[in-house]
């Protein structure tokens, strides 16, 4: 039928051979894009793709921001523990081996240093191989924020004494205090 009137439009002029092929493929592509081709789910799947980087740089932009705040408390911590730490003194007669990292190093201190870095008073910070004698607080604030940092910081068994092990074959015996090691 729809040929008929194809053939009465041609033949009265209304219409020629190439606005008929025209149609006709213009109606072959309508028919195609109503065809579902998997389209709708590769917009989708382009949809969540899209989403999901979104979400990484969402992520990444907030590790970024976190690790410049950390940056800028690690540089307030610098500038504090350079600002209140102890003067060493000069004439220090007592030799105080620390730690940092596997590293083994020394200041020689007086003796109420010595107490006070013993009794938890008092810590050690090490950065830019200079060594800082430090409030206990400070020092602990740098210990959880750059570990790598703190020399010495006394742990609760230092602050309450010594730890008695149960097989210690020495336990009855006292060791003078005035000892040196």
């Amino acid at each position: 039928m729809a040929n008929a009137l194809q053939e009465q439009l041609l033949k009265a002029g209304l219409a020629s051979k190439q606005k008929v092929r025209d149609v006709k493929t213009q109606k072959r592509r309508n028919r195609k894009q109503k065809v579902d081709d998997g389209s709708a789910a590769l917009k989708q799947q382009i949809a969540e793709q899209k989403q999901q980087q979104a979400e990484k740089d969402k992520a990444l932009n907030e590790k970024r921001f976190a690790e410049a705040m950390e940056i800028g408390q690690v540089r307030s911590l610098i500038t504090e523990f350079t600002r209140t730490a102890l003067s060493l003194p000069t004439n220090g007669e007592v030799k105080f081996n620390f730690t940092v990292g596997t590293k083994v190093h020394a200041i020689y201190i007086d003796d109420s240093i010595q107490s006070q870095l013993l009794n938890g008073k008092l810590g050690i910070v090490r950065h830019e191989e200079k060594t800082y004698v430090v409030p206990f607080k400070l020092a602990e604030r740098v210990n959880l924020l750059v570990p790598e940092w703190c020399g010495y910081l006394a742990t609760e068994a230092d602050k309450t004494g010594e730890i008695v092990e149960e097989d210690d074959p020495y336990a009855d015996y006292v060791i003078p205090d005035d000892l040196m090691w």
